[in-house]
């Protein structure tokens, strides 16, 4: 396994304890009440007419009429995707969500990192995290549309954008475009295994003959149809997160310098961010740090006040 979010197993294996908070991930930690589920959503085969429902409530709620194919997660269109194409140089907007590139190098691409979106060009394929895991850095939406002429095709990975769709490049159905959307995150039903890709038809049916005729669960599709057309709870979490990420800030202000984030994580940098996670894990909260930097540690936004109180006790180190 590469490094994730979401190893809390470990964290408890290593520190013990009871009543952990898993703010490791950027996973909405006030989940779409699932309610009932039907029997037949465990019992028969999904129907072709259910998936076109799902696709259709997908469609309103990232504001596309595109093409687009559901799958298990935005993880499984990017472990698809690599092979859309004979591999050829593929680059990567970094440092970002690690399985991009190492999907593309197992499928024989040569990958190169590169740290400003004008580098991207003349890559048979590229990557943009937008907004960015694990820094919220954000590319305009013009930006990326005029990139799109410089590259083979351009994968833009809208996994934390629900928040933020006034950017969100989903309508775009442009030859050589291909938009990944995230139900499990905004939503907190990450175990569902729900995501989208959706961009220029000829793409999206090649991605739908990978994926199989059932690519999710007769329960992902039932419950995410009712999710994606509840409009008035997306607002209701919206307004929320806004509320919570600025308490979250505040309360880390005497103990990192924000660096950025999302409406689902934030990103610090902090003197020393092993030490930072330690102290936290013995407050049975678990963050992510990065191999790649001694300072940045991310943290998801709590989800109650108890969590927002276990989490300022933890770092007033009254535990």
């Amino acid at each position: 396994m590469r490094d994730h979010g979401g190893n809390l197993d470990w964290a408890v294996r290593h520190y013990g304890g009871t009543g952990w908070i898993d703010l490791s991930t950027g996973i909405n930690r006030v989940p779409y009440p699932v309610g009932l589920v039907s029997a037949g959503a465990w019992t028969d085969l999904p129907t072709r007419s259910a998936m076109e429902g799902l696709l259709a409530a997908a469609r309103v709620a990232y504001a596309t009429k595109a093409p687009m194919v559901a799958l298990s997660g935005a993880q499984g269109a990017i472990q698809m995707i690599p092979k859309l194409g004979q591999p050829g140089l593929a680059r990567v907007l970094g440092p970002t969500y690690n399985e991009h590139a190492a999907c593309l190098v197992a499928a024989g691409w040569r990958v190169e990192e590169v740290a400003d979106l004008g580098a991207l060009a003349g890559a048979d394929l590229a990557v943009v995290v937008n907004p960015n895991n694990p820094d919220g850095r954000r590319t305009g939406r013009q930006a990326l549309m005029d990139l799109l002429p410089a590259v083979g095709r351009l994968v833009v990975d809208e996994s934390f954008a629900d928040a933020l769709d006034a950017e969100s490049v989903a309508g775009q159905a442009a030859p050589g475009l291909i938009v990944l959307r995230s139900f499990g995150k905004f939503y907190g039903l990450a175990g569902l295994r729900l995501g989208f890709a959706t961009g220029d038809a000829l793409d999206i049916d090649r991605l739908t003959q990978m994926a199989g005729p059932w690519p999710v669960s007769g329960a992902a599709i039932e419950i995410g149809t009712r999710a994606l057309l509840d409009k008035a709870w997306a607002g209701t979490t919206v307004a929320r997160l806004q509320l919570d990420v600025a308490q979250l800030d505040l309360l880390m202000q005497p103990h990192g310098a924000l660096v950025g984030g999302t409406a689902l994580f934030r990103l610090y940098n902090v003197p020393d961010a092993a030490a930072m996670q330690g102290l936290l894990a013995r407050g049975q909260i678990w963050s992510r740090i990065f191999p790649y930097s001694a300072t940045w540690i991310r943290l998801g936004i709590p989800g109650s006040d108890e969590e927002f109180s276990q989490l300022a006790k933890t770092l007033a180190g009254d535990v």
